[in-house]
């Protein structure tokens, strides 16, 4: 016993339970935002861009707020797109850097709705895809910071980089960080993922 008839033991198991309610005060983690499947099949977050899909305009946007601008490709029953929403964005640390990082527009695969791509040309997203050579879903497409000489080059070759398929999530964050850090004017991706951290 101490003085104040507290004994050692008794002590130690009030700072435990002090160091209890410490923890207990401290806020949960904060979660991801939930994916809302639309109408058109498609998940969504809150935070894509909702575009008029003139992507001069949507890449000029992006920049303006500091972000880099890119396009997600989704196709109603896609299993790849579901896990990319329940998984990888269901990641705080993923869908916290994306989000602040980037501005992303989704577009479905055989979808209807009009896309003004860089040159003025107005296609289908349909059309888009295939002008593109998007083949799979999800697929990402990363643009660069401005339109600037876009308009001059074909598709393809206005992609500062492309991610076909589905990654699993350490390589798919760093597909992000990638484009964010310009890793794409120095090496392939590739070589990206085995830089030492």
């Amino acid at each position: 016993m101490t003085d104040n008839g507290i004994s050692r033991r008794g002590a130690i198991a009030a700072l435990g339970l002090g160091a209890l309610g410490a923890l207990s005060l401290r806020p949960a983690p904060a979660m991801a935002a939930e994916p809302v499947l639309g109408d058109d099949g498609l998940y969504q977050l809150d935070w894509y861009l909702q575009s008029f899909l003139d992507l001069k305009e949507d890449l000029e946007g992006a920049t303006a707020k500091g972000k880099r601008f890119a396009i997600l490709w989704g196709l109603k029953g896609c299993p790849y797109c579901k896990k990319l929403h329940d998984v990888h964005m269901r990641d705080p640390a993923i869908e916290s850097y994306i989000r602040d990082n980037f501005e992303i527009v989704h577009l479905n695969h055989i979808g209807a709705r009009e896309v003004t791509d860089f040159d003025g040309s107005k296609l289908s997203e349909k059309a888009f895809a295939q002008a593109y050579g998007i083949r799979f879903t999800p697929s990402l497409q990363f643009f660069p910071e401005s339109a600037d000489g876009l308009a001059a080059k074909k598709p393809q070759d206005r992609e500062v980089a492309r991610m076909p398929g589905l990654l699993e999530p350490p390589e798919f964050l760093a597909m992000f960080k990638y484009v964010r850090e310009k890793g794409y004017q120095s090496m392939p991706f590739t070589d990206w993922l085995k830089r030492p951290v």
